[in-house]
């Protein structure tokens, strides 16, 4: 696999990868080259009011208006996503990652940014690898690499999400979305 091809896309938990955060998570992949790989878990919601890390910004999040656990790397740093037209300019203090996926710069004061946006996900830090690090994990089976879609991001509903994303791609993986979460209860 070349190291652009996770860009934009999905990683996905299979289910052999059981410990904590990575446990049934879906990861939307923001960069991925020859120096490593960076993106942020979906599904995760922490459940903490983001006003209270970032005032100004909670009455501008998509539904579930909570902070997102992006990864294990940098919790104390906030990563704020946007979806965007695809054929507009940008909002101030954006940044277009791919696709109608963009970053924004949280220092940039909300009522700039919101008017122009599809809707907002905030994240406390985010997953990464080095270089080779991803590519390993992948050639190991812990993750599946899949096509993302424009609703993945703002997902109403982050705790189904791992299921949706198998589901959806019909043949065997569709039956791994049925894989129990504890093998012991089976």
């Amino acid at each position: 696999m070349t190291a652009d091809r996770t860009t934009g896309r999905l990683l996905v938990s299979t289910p052999q990868l059981d410990d904590g955060l990575f446990h049934r998570s879906v990861i939307l992949m923001l960069q991925h080259d020859d120096n490593g790989a960076h993106g942020v878990v979906l599904n995760k919601p922490l459940g903490a009011e983001v006003d209270s890390v970032l005032p100004g910004w909670g009455e501008h999040i998509s539904a579930p208006q909570t902070l997102f656990q992006g990864g294990p790397v940098q919790l104390d740093s906030a990563l704020g996503l946007v979806m965007v037209s695809s054929d507009e300019d940008l909002p101030p203090g954006s940044q277009r990652l791919f696709g109608s996926v963009a970053i924004i710069d949280l220092d940039t004061p909300p009522l700039l940014v919101m008017p122009e946006v599809g809707g907002l996900r905030i994240f406390a830090g985010y997953a990464g690898w080095s270089s080779g690090q991803l590519e390993s994990e992948i050639a190991r089976g812990s993750w599946m690499v899949l096509d993302s879609l424009p609703g993945d991001l703002l997902t109403a509903d982050p705790d189904r999400l791992w299921e949706q994303v198998l589901l959806r791609q019909g043949d065997e993986l569709a039956f791994v979305a049925y894989y129990p979460s504890d093998p012991e209860l089976n």
